[in-house]
């Protein structure tokens, strides 16, 4: 007799489903029992669900993935319906994945033919997973995944492990294990005292415990009951009956098809392991799983971010007599937590200190890769005594080389340029000589809790050009003034310009001029990262994130003046006949000194008679325009004065221009829009000088 005559005289069928491209085989019995006709015995995955109840339909296939998991035999009660939805009959369906293709499901279906306890007659009840049940597992998992998905850290998977509450049953111990070497190592555990956790140490994979079965084989294990644990797993029984615990379930963790791991679910009532509640475990293992995937991934890349940055960073900042230096890096952009800025603190061998920040183009592993060589090339020239223009034309020039010598990057990524500015400082008198390639200008706070941007001249980014030229600038660091350098992540972050941006550190500045260094950086750091950096919106839609370097450097190591001990502010500037595009320098530097003149009239007449001492100096003479300002007297009665130096002796006279001229009111200005005005002569030019009061009348 053949096997097929005898399955369908007991009123059994076989099917065969591959759930990878959807295809249905099965005998005439089972296509009878389906409602087909009997001569279709191949069909689809689509036509399957239409003949089939909806909710059984996604219980089917649901189950269908449990199978998979545990590589079981699974069965379920399933409505078969016609068009119009109506019950036909009520069968039975019992399946296993076949043996080397877990896409592909085999099995047997039968009728029932008694209505089962509790239905009535010709319709059978709904399936285990129905109603308010399924609505709430469903809402359990979705709440499940998202929780999982936003933990970041294992102790925060953990905690949301420890904190789900599943529908129906719900775990009271718990314990997650990762595999290294040959043990099992306890990740972490709720539900159990630090006393009952010894008993999770020292598991070997190979022993006869259920969680390192559960690794070694990739299947489910399911105890419902201690008859059962200490008949299946006597050697693990001896310390698990300690813990007062009556049902257990372990499922491996498996990420990427590798398992790394166990979950232990433990409860303290007997629990059945219904294929729903399987179903539910298996579920959140996964997720569990993925989660201590990804939180080993971020805290990998954190502790080598970390370890980059103290490689790359000075680790303290050098004890340097005379001077007190704070600085600060913060990685605000990118994938890892280092970035392309830099700042070094650096002894020089002429008893000098040299204060180093840059900024390498880009935001990635390459950029934090040529921060590094660029950083230990400028230190090593440093080193050797070059004067600052020679340290970065050595580090352009090395820079240059590197990009020369990648042809097998992009061409967009091959060649990288850094922005840079090394200045020499030193501690006897603050003498600071500057060299600049292509970096922000420095910023001095003074006394008083203004903040004024230096400008100092500058070349090409480093690694443009192979022999580029640095010009050198000297400025005076006062006694309780602070000298600020930064990366341009602290001036554009938060959606910024240059000019909005150096406003908020003004305003921050001097809301803490009086503070020491430290205080003052992490202030500025609060500003533009922090929690309060919401404080200070910018103007632009875009809120541009950049990695921020900063370093403040102040004089004799004690705390900045305060506002009623230091009420003077200066400015120091030259004008070269080649650099007439400095005349908008020295206007910015004017206005930042007036910042909180009084009268604001005065300013703009401040610095039009500005620019026009200068444009005097480099039409009428072949010298430079060196200016002086100052402010003296107390608030809301100072006075500013300004004097233009240059090298010719022609004193200026009142003219009588037309109204066509395009010249000649020089005087006329002067007289007009200042309080008073005058000319020293001197043994090698004049200075001519004006001055303004901010009450209008002159002390």
């Amino acid at each position: 007799m053949r096997i097929e005559e005898v399955l369908t005289a007991v009123g059994t069928g076989v099917w065969r489903w591959d759930t990878g491209s959807g295809e249905v085989r099965m005998n005439t019995e089972t296509a009878r029992l389906m409602g087909m006709p009997p001569d279709r015995t191949r069909t689809s995955s689509a036509d399957v669900r239409s003949r089939l109840h909806m909710l059984d339909y996604v219980e089917l296939r649901g189950l269908f993935d449990l199978a998979r998991a545990e590589d079981t035999v699974h069965e379920a009660i399933l409505r078969v319906v016609d068009s119009s939805g109506q019950v036909l009959r009520t069968v039975r369906a019992r399946w296993r994945h076949v043996p080397g293709d877990p896409r592909t499901f085999a099995g047997t279906l039968q009728e029932l033919i008694e209505p089962l306890p509790g239905s009535t007659a010709g319709t059978s009840p709904p399936p285990p997973l129905a109603g308010d049940w399924r609505l709430s597992r469903e809402a359990f998992l979705l709440d499940a995944g998202r929780a999982l998905a936003e933990a970041r850290s294992t102790d925060e998977v953990l905690r949301v492990a420890a904190s789900l509450a599943m529908p129906g049953f719900t775990p009271d111990g718990m314990a997650v294990f990762g595999v290294e070497g040959d043990e099992l190592k306890l990740i972490g555990h709720h539900g159990y005292t630090e006393a009952d956790a010894e008993a999770f140490h020292g598991i070997e994979l190979a022993g006869d415990y259920p969680g390192a079965v559960a690794v070694r084989t990739g299947r489910a294990i399911y105890i419902p009951g201690p008859e059962e644990y200490e008949r299946r797993f006597p050697e693990a029984w001896h310390y698990a009956s300690r813990l007062g615990r009556r049902s257990w379930a372990y499922l491996p963790l498996t990420t990427g098809g590798k398992t790394t791991g166990t979950w232990m679910a433990a409860f303290s009532h007997a629990a059945l392991f219904t294929p729903d509640e399987r179903s539910v475990l298996t579920t959140v293992a996964r997720m569990l799983g993925a989660a201590l995937s990804r939180a080993h991934v971020h805290e990998s890349e954190r502790e080598l971010s970390a370890g980059l940055q103290r490689t790359m960073m000075p680790a303290t900042t050098p004890d340097i007599p005379g001077l007190t230096v704070a600085a600060r890096y913060v990685p605000t952009g990118g994938g890892l937590d280092i970035g392309g800025d830099w700042y070094d603190v650096i002894n020089l061998p002429n008893g000098n200190t040299a204060l180093v920040i840059g900024d390498v183009q880009g935001h990635d592993v390459r950029a934090a890769g040529l921060m590094s060589q660029l950083r230990i090339a400028l230190r090593a020239y440093a080193a050797e005594g070059h004067h600052p223009d020679a340290v970065l034309a050595r580090t352009s020039r090395f820079l240059h080389g590197i990009n020369q010598n990648e042809p097998d990057l992009p061409d967009d990524d091959a060649r990288r340029f850094a922005t840079c500015l090394y200045l020499e400082a030193d501690p006897r008198d603050g003498t600071l000589t500057i060299a600049r390639a292509g970096h922000l200008d420095p910023a001095i706070g003074l006394g008083d809790g203004t903040m004024v941007v230096r400008p100092t001249e500058g070349g090409l980014p480093l690694g443009i050009v192979p022999d580029p030229d640095y010009p050198v600038t000297e400025l005076r660091l006062e006694h309780g003034e602070t000298l600020l350098l930064c990366s341009d992540g602290l001036v554009e972050t938060g959606g910024h310009d240059l000019d909005t941006g150096r406003r908020r550190i003004r305003e921050v500045f001097a809301a803490h001029a009086d503070e020491d260094l430290e205080s003052l950086a992490d202030a500025l750091i609060d500003a533009v990262s922090g929690v309060h950096a919401h404080e200070h919106p910018g103007p632009h839609a875009e809120r541009r994130e950049d990695d921020i370097a900063l370093i403040l450097l102040g004089r004799d190591g004690v705390r900045p003046a305060t506002r009623e001990e230091h009420g003077g502010r200066y400015l120091h500037l030259t004008v070269r006949q080649d650099e007439q595009q400095r005349v908008a320098d020295a206007r910015h530097e004017l206005r930042g000194m007036l910042h909180d003149w009084g009268t604001p009239d005065q300013v703009d007449s401040a610095e039009l008679v500005l620019s026009e001492l200068i444009a005097n100096v480099l039409v009428h003479t072949d010298g430079d325009a060196r200016i002086r300002a100052d402010i003296t007297g107390p608030p809301h009665a100072r006075t500013l004065r300004v004097a233009v130096d240059d090298s010719d002796d022609e004193l200026p006279h009142r003219r009588h221009p037309g109204e066509l001229a395009s010249s000649g009111r020089g005087v006329l200005l002067l007289e007009a829009l200042s309080g008073s005005w005058g000319v020293e002569p001197r043994g090698d030019g004049k200075s001519i000088w004006f001055e303004v009061y901010e009450s209008g009348e002159e002390p």
